[in-house]
């Protein structure tokens, strides 16, 4: 499956636009970026988006982005949709980002850290809802795709960086 975006190229630097107000990221207005993604694979029933920081100077990463239970024939996101759960198709939902908040929080690496990737992954899944396997709104990310581990048809990513260094 192969994921693509009006909002940057794969391996590019992200726009400002989409950094963190809350990290001081001048320009920072915690939009998501628009995602686009096909084909999906026969028998998805939902589709679930996350995106994480592999590189934020803390063991396990950061996650800024979290979703589910968007309808196995979503193929897109416009830039904003991480704004909260309003701005989703059907019944897909938010899950809480590294800071608390259910809805995109944008890239803000600490100076002296270097670049940082930012991986934007598509999962295709057998599932009707995440529900079914017991997440929930307050699902932390990690749980989430613990959950999704047998359940995934197909994922895909694309990649942007930003760096406070740079």
């Amino acid at each position: 499956m192969t994921v693509t975006s009006e909002s940057f190229q794969a391996g590019e630097r992200l726009a400002p636009e989409h950094g963190g107000e809350a990290f001081g990221v001048s320009g920072g207005r915690d939009l998501s970026p628009q995602l686009s993604w096909g084909p999906l694979p026969e028998g998805t029933k939902s589709v679930a988006v996350t995106m994480f920081d592999p590189d934020a100077p803390i063991p396990s990463g950061f996650w800024h982005w979290g979703l589910a239970d968007l309808p196995g024939d979503t193929t897109e996101l416009p830039a904003g949709a991480g704004s909260g759960d309003d701005a989703l198709p059907g019944d897909a939902f938010h899950l809480p980002n590294e800071i608390g908040g259910r809805q995109y929080v944008g890239f803000g690496p600490p100076a002296g850290t270097g670049r940082h990737r930012y991986v934007f992954a598509v999962h295709a899944l057998d599932v009707d809802s995440m529900r079914e396997l017991g997440a929930t709104p307050e699902t932390s990310l990690a749980v989430l795709h613990f959950l999704m581990r047998g359940h995934t048809l197909a994922r895909g990513i694309i990649e942007g960086w930003a760096s406070a260094d740079e």
